[in-house]
C-alpha cells in the first residue's frame, strides 16, 4: 500500500544553520502539504526511545548525542506516494552521493551530521509520526 503522509525530522545541525525556511520550502514546492508540525528539543529518553530500533548498532550513541543537540522540527507531510516521492526529494544518506538538487545534497554536512529524517516505509511513517504527534487519530 502506497500512504498519502510520511513523517520527516529537520536535524538539530539543519535547525541550526537556519534552514528549515528552505527545507520546508522546498518540501512544498515538490507539491507536499504540511498537515502537523512543530519544533521540539528531544529529551535523552525520548532519542533514546525513538531509535531503539539502532541501539544494538555501533552508531547508536552518537547518533542520540547528535539528536539531543539542539532542538528539531518534526513533521507529517502528505502527498499521493508520500513516502516513494520524500525519499526521492531528500537524496541519499550520504549526501556525496545525494543527487543535486536534494535536501540532503543542498543541506546536509555529512551521514553523521544529516539535514533530515524521513521514514522508510508506510509502517514505519505511522509509528514515526504518531511518537511525536500522540493525539491525532489519522495524518
Amino acid at each position: 500500500m502506497n500512504g498519502d503522509f510520511t513523517f520527516t525530522i529537520i536535524k538539530p545541525r539543519a535547525v541550526a544553520k537556519g534552514y528549515i525556511g528552505p527545507i520546508l520550502n522546498k518540501i512544498q514546492e515538490a507539491g507536499f502539504g504540511i498537515s502537523s508540525l512543530k519544533m521540539i528539543q528531544l529529551a535523552r529518553p525520548e532519542a533514546e526511545a525513538f531509535y531503539a530500533v539502532h541501539k544494538e548498532r555501533p552508531f547508536y550513541q552518537s547518533l542520540v548525542d547528535f539528536m539531543v543537540s539542539g532542538p528539531i522540527v518534526v513533521a507529517v507531510v502528505q502527498k499521493e506516494n508520500a513516502v516513494e516521492n520524500y525519499r526521492k526529494l531528500i537524496g541519499a544518506t550520504n549526501p556525496a552521493e545525494a543527487e543535486e538538487g536534494t535536501i540532503r545534497k543542498l543541506y546536509a554536512e555529512s551521514i553523521e551530521a544529516n539535514a533530515v529524517h524521513g521514514s522508510d516505509s508506510d509502517e514505519n511513517a505511522a509509528i514515526e509520526a504518531s511518537f511525536f504527534f500522540p493525539s491525532k487519530d489519522r495524518f
